[in-house]
């Protein structure tokens, strides 16, 4: 099947920038979007939703089960997949994407790199990741979630599925969060996790959604968020991420004090700053000695 015979319930060249409907599963009258493309569910064996346990995975997840419920689609064939990252992401983040799965009564598999941590790779390779050198996503992220989808053709296989096994990633990346994810196209065909015998489409059902659209989808559903946002961190990614800004890496240094100092020691390894002419160091000295935020948190392009 080529990306244009891919299904959509709207035809590819009509695609929405943005569908208004009611907000979320709990079915609350406030208005948000919903899933950009209409892409119809019925044409996969199995949608798998990646979550980081973040906003944007929780309110996909949140219009995702949504749909399915609105068009007959069974909620079995919905896999949430957590890439855990370990002690390198916020506390709590792991037990808070299967309290989300497990909250509509979904299946969730959660996975991390056998060999280990971001923060175990970095002093083994003597750098650090990079916007150009993004290892953290690729090995971290991508390399574990391509294994959950050979687990889980081969458990279709082995329950006695036959001819192409077909299924679809979905990403809860966002157009306001660079031009980057903005120019993305919403569905396609994922050549590198596809074979002669599966099909994987890559699909982003919240990337015309705005922040505010998310939080309020958020808010409808009453299923829990991290706290890290009540903090002030405006995502959830890395504590200490080499994309974000100081202000972030500020608060994150505040609550993280001892995962902090593990990046410090890491630093002192390899004698390379965390980011060209930033060192975590001098942040923690500028954090002990009582330096304060300066503004708002805001967020960065991913």
């Amino acid at each position: 099947m080529s990306r244009s015979e891919i299904k959509l319930d709207k035809a590819p060249g009509v695609l929405q920038d943005l569908v208004m409907d009611t907000v979320c599963y709990s079915g609350t009258a406030t208005t948000a979007a919903s899933a950009h493309g209409n892409v119809d569910m019925h044409q996969y064996d199995v949608v798998l939703v990646s979550s980081s346990g973040g906003k944007d995975s929780q309110a996909q997840l949140d219009v995702l089960v949504r749909q399915a419920d609105a068009t007959g689609y069974d909620r079995a064939r919905l896999v949430v997949v957590h890439c855990d990252l370990g002690r390198v992401e916020w506390a709590g983040t792991r037990e808070l994407a299967e309290t989300q799965a497990k909250h509509y009564g979904l299946r969730f598999i959660a996975i991390s790199r056998p060999q280990g941590d971001l923060l175990d790779q970095v002093a083994k390779r003597g750098m650090w990741p990079s916007s150009s050198a993004r290892y953290c996503t690729s090995d971290h992220k991508r390399g574990q979630f391509a294994k959950v989808v050979t687990q889980l053709h081969r458990e279709a296989v082995a329950a006695g599925h036959v001819g192409v096994f077909r299924m679809v990633e979905c990403l809860g990346l966002r157009a306001q969060e660079s031009p980057t994810r903005a120019a993305k196209t919403p569905l396609e065909r994922n050549a590198r996790l596809s074979t002669a015998t599966r099909t994987v489409d890559t699909w982003l059902p919240i990337q015309a959604w705005t922040v505010e659209q998310v939080w309020a989808c958020i808010k409808a559903s009453g299923v829990p968020h991290h706290e890290a946002y009540d903090l002030g961190m405006p995502r959830l990614s890395c504590v200490f991420c080499v994309l974000s800004n100081h202000a972030a890496l500020t608060l994150a240094a505040k609550h993280n004090p001892e995962l902090l100092d593990a990046y410090v020691a890491v630093e002192d390894k390899i004698q390379h700053t965390f980011k060209k002419g930033y060192s975590l160091r001098v942040l923690r000295d500028t954090v002990r000695a009582g330096g304060a935020l300066q503004g708002p948190v805001t967020d960065w392009t991913m």
